[in-house]
Order: C-alpha cells, then structure tokens, then sequence
C-alpha cells in the first residue's frame, strides 16, 4: 500500500472511531484534522469534499465489517455453524469494534429520513447484509440443518431486528443482561429454524 493510501486509510480509521460516537454529521474536518495531526487542506487533499469522506467512510466501514464478520465465519463448516459464527462475530463487532458502536446501526438512525448518497449506499449496504444472512440461512436448508420450508428473509429479518434490540439494550440501556438476553433470543430463532429430525 502506497503512502497516500495509508495515510487515506488511517484517516478513515479515525474518522470511523469519531462517526460511531457522534454520527456522520458530528464530523468535522477541524476535529478530524487535529486527530489525525494533518491540516484541513492536506485531509481535504485525500477526500475533496466532506460528502466523499462520508461516502468512503461507510465503504471502509463496509471493508472492515466483512474483514471482522464476514470473512472468519466464511471459513466455517456451511450450515448452522456457519450462522452461529456470523453471529458471534457480529456481537463481537457490534460491542468491541468501535468506540461508540455498531457505526450501521447509527448511521440507520441518523440517515433514516435524510435522501442523499450517503443514504442511498447504506440501504445498499443493508440489503448486501439481509441478503448474506438470508443466503447463509438457505445454505443451513441445503445442509438439512434448518427445515425445508425455512422462510429465509423472514430468518434474516429476525437475526437483523434481534441485533437492532441488542445494541439498543447495550449501548443505550447500558442493560448488564443484554448479551444473554440476546443469545437467548437467538436460540429461540435457532430452534424455530431446525429442521425435525
């Protein structure tokens, strides 16, 4: 990786750390300039305008969930295991990856009404991640782990919206039993998927 690129992607870094505290919008070249020890012209140099920094901020963001949850449960064994480590993973990133959170999930809130660029490549972003676990769901089917008649949208939804419940229970609520109340919740899903035996 050449200089500019490294530099680019330690910017990014940053800027993904300060966003999952305080949103896109609590972005500032001012702030990201002192952070990253670089003037607003030579930050500006990498991005051209705040709008690209944005956009290649949700692509990193995009870059490093697949690198932390995507890729590792890939490596598992098709079928139930590989939908456990898909959530495990996402646990682990949702709770360790960034200071302030799952950045998609605050990007969800803060972009929900906000047409633009931005908003339109998270949508996208959201429909590539319902679709992988919809996929990966239909993989369990195929490996007789999960029953036949599995709706997967509906078990993508589910695994989606349980995630949505647990970082609200354990970023906002700050709730100690977020992480079992969470597990439980997604055995309960687990068993309504298998298949009988």
């Amino acid at each position: 990786m050449r200089k500019g690129e490294l530099t680019r992607t330690a910017i990014l870094d940053e800027a993904l750390q300060v966003a999952s505290r305080t949103g896109f919008s609590g972005l500032s070249v001012g702030k990201l300039a002192d952070q990253t020890g670089l003037s607003k012209s030579g930050l500006f140099a990498h991005f051209k305008s705040m709008d690209q920094l944005q956009l290649q901020l949700l692509q990193r963001a995009r870059d490093r969930f697949v690198d932390s949850v995507v890729r590792p449960a890939l490596t598992v064994r098709r079928g139930e295991k590989r939908v456990r480590a898909i959530f495990d993973s996402w646990l682990e990133w949702s709770d360790v990856e960034l200071d302030g959170g799952c950045i998609f999930v605050a990007a969800a809130v803060e972009l929900d009404d906000r047409p633009g660029d931005l908003r339109d490549a998270l949508v996208q972003a959201e429909r590539d991640w319902l679709e992988l676990l919809a996929t990966v769901a239909g993989t369990a089917v195929a490996e007789g782990d999960f029953a036949e008649d599995l709706d997967t949208a509906q078990f993508a939804f589910e695994v989606h919206a349980l995630m949505l419940g647990h970082h609200h229970a354990s970023r906002l609520m700050r709730d100690p039993r977020a992480l079992t109340m969470s597990r439980r919740s997604f055995e309960s899903i687990i068993s309504a998927a298998r298949a009988t035996r």
